[in-house]
């Protein structure tokens, strides 16, 4: 029999109050609670995703073995309270949202792009199909089957040139035959005689629904865990943001990683996929990571963290990229993705809503202790997203106040001396709350946590306010776009292969540039930062080694190990100045 509402909302309270408590008896407790919750049945979908997020809480952060043993049994057989929810013909809308989906026994719905849709047809083949009737319905994609379609169905020209109310079912149906109609699809664009990069852009204009089966699956949220080599189990409380002091855990040199066979990366790159895709979440690095590049750091504590670059033919022009997720003993907690040039880089962090209460600040100050050891960066941007700029979820959690107490300041200096009055305010009265309107403003730029030398990181000499350059508070690559833009208008009437090719020649001439036995990547490399080059008045008056160091970048943004190219970015003193010039923009 379902359980009285009011009772099961008194259980699972109790649940949520002592799953992240670890004082002598709270083991015990737990068992308790979920010993009862588990022989009972619960009737109101809010309580069924209640109780999964709690179980999904323990498993990353358990007491003991026998918990762990107890809250997998619960999680293996979750799918049944789903079935039980569809016979009683409860609303299972609650679980279409960001924080809700991907758990067991439920659908989930999106329009994916054409790398991942790929790869989902072939990791779910049986629980993946085309959403038709929300596709028929959209005038757009029918203006793009009209254009891409009939290069796979012969004589549909025919009809989509110039018919009103074309059968398009029929015609798939006639050219499909018996194959699965994504699968078919999918197929068809693969063929394609295109680079990877068009193909995605053809089938992505076609806006494709597709709706999946999670069943039981081991990709849904329920089940997407693994045994780690040991468990990491807690018996004290956990490490709070007050406790954890960034600077001096960059100052703690990070583990070194261990380099992953091809084979053991391609289970990763596969696994972020399914960590993201069940979350309605789609990361250009994580669709399209490199599985020859991904590392491990061990960091203890049950915290294991892997990273992974972009693979050469996907990569951006200019800065490099890393992405990567935590585990806590083998429970997908969140995912990095880190953006640099030199010695900067933009981090995005995301802890997922079960985890936020489960030491957030120590493992956030770990992930920034890897991306040290692998970009060398000494200074980290936090994008305005990431603390509330039209991030209503940001600004409800006070992000800004998350990074602000672990050392970061705001970008501005407008919003650096509203941040200090604030800081006084909340001095003065402990009730104070910043209302959101301040947040949304203090949120309007970057934030930054600038590295001083090892020395004064060891001796603790770095702090909130110490003396800062800002080198980097107003750059962008978006601004040095721009300006090339503006040249392209100005001197190549708009056209953009004549200024790549101008741009090419002219760079090309001034470093004395032999390209004869270059790769097409590298080809492509020198392209792009042609473009960024020739915006440099003196370019060819550089001295001969600065020119030579150059080349060495241009090449190694293709290279096998992208780190290497950002990291000789920061050694070219003068093309770090150049760029801080175009990419800075003018304070107010």
């Amino acid at each position: 029999m379902p359980l009285r509402p009011l009772d099961a909302d008194r259980l699972l309270t109790q649940l949520e109050s002592a799953k992240n408590r670890f004082e002598t008896g709270h083991a015990t407790r737990i068992a308790a609670l979920l010993a009862h919750l588990a022989k009972i049945e619960l009737a109101d979908p809010r309580h069924v995703i209640r109780f999964h997020e709690c179980l999904l809480f323990l498993r990353a952060f358990p007491h003991a073995l026998a918990q762990v043993r107890r809250v997998e049994n619960l999680l293996n057989s979750f799918h049944r309270r789903i079935e039980e929810l569809h016979a009683h013909n409860a609303d299972m809308s609650v679980f279409d949202d960001f924080d809700t989906c991907g758990i067991a026994g439920t659908s989930m719905q999106d329009t994916l792009s054409f790398d991942l849709a790929q790869w989902l047809m072939t990791r779910i083949p049986r629980h993946c199909v085309i959403a038709w009737n929300d596709y028929w319905d959209d005038y757009e994609s029918e203006r793009a089957r009209g254009n891409l379609w009939p290069r796979f169905i012969p004589l549909l020209a025919e009809d989509a040139d110039v018919e009103a109310n074309i059968p398009w079912s029929k015609w798939l149906d006639a050219a499909r035959g018996q194959q699965n109609s994504l699968k078919w699809l999918l197929g068809r664009f693969a063929q394609l005689s295109l680079p990877a990069r068009q193909r995605a852009e053809l089938y992505d204009s076609l806006r494709i629904p597709l709706r999946w089966k999670l069943d039981n699956l081991k990709l849904s949220r329920t089940r997407n865990w693994s045994r780690p080599r040991r468990f990491y189990f807690h018996d004290a409380p956990l490490i709070q943001r007050s406790e954890v002091s960034l600077a001096h855990e960059l100052a703690t040199p990070a583990p070194k990683p261990e380099k992953l066979l091809k084979a053991a990366g391609e289970q990763v790159t596969n696994a972020v996929r399914e960590i993201m895709l069940v979350r309605y979440r789609e990361l250009y690095g994580t669709t399209l990571s490199d599985p020859g590049s991904v590392v491990r750091f061990n960091l203890g504590r049950g915290v294991v963290m892997r990273f992974w670059g972009l693979p050469p033919d996907r990569r951006l022009p200019l800065r490099a990229y890393l992405a990567g997720y935590t585990l806590k003993n083998g429970v997908p907690i969140n995912y990095v993705e880190a953006i640099g040039l030199c010695e900067w880089i933009e981090v995005g962090f995301n802890t997922f809503y079960t985890y936020r209460q489960g030491e957030t600040a120590w493992i956030y100050a770990q992930a920034l202790r890897c991306l040290r050891a692998l970009t060398g960066a000494t200074c980290i941007s936090i994008y305005p997203y990431q603390i509330g700029q039209n991030n209503d979820e940001a600004i409800e959690s006070g992000a800004f106040w998350f990074y602000r107490k672990l050392g970061f300041r705001p970008g501005r200096p407008d919003l650096q001396r509203l941040c200090e009055r604030e800081e006084q305010r909340i001095a003065a009265d402990p009730q104070y709350r910043t209302a959101k309107r301040t947040l949304k403003r203090l949120a309007e730029a970057h934030m930054f946590f600038e590295i001083a030398d090892s020395t004064a990181l060891k001796s603790q000499k770095v702090t909130r306010s110490a003396p800062r350059t800002g080198a980097w508070d107003t750059f962008s690559t978006r601004n040095i776009g721009l300006a090339i833009n503006r040249r392209m208008a100005r001197d190549f009437d708009g056209d953009s292969n004549d200024i790549r090719q101008s741009s090419t020649m002219a760079v090309s001439r001034a470093l004395k540039i032999d390209t004869s036995g270059w790769t097409p990547a590298q080809h492509q490399a020198l392209a792009n930062w042609s473009l960024v080059l020739a915006l440099i008045p003196d370019l060819s008056r550089w001295t001969a080694g600065e020119k030579e160091q150059l080349v060495e970048i241009i090449r190694a943004k293709s290279a096998r190990d992208e780190m290497r190219y950002l990291r000789l970015t920061q050694l070219h003193r003068r093309l770090r100045e150049a760029l801080l010039s175009m990419g800075s923009a003018m304070r107010s």
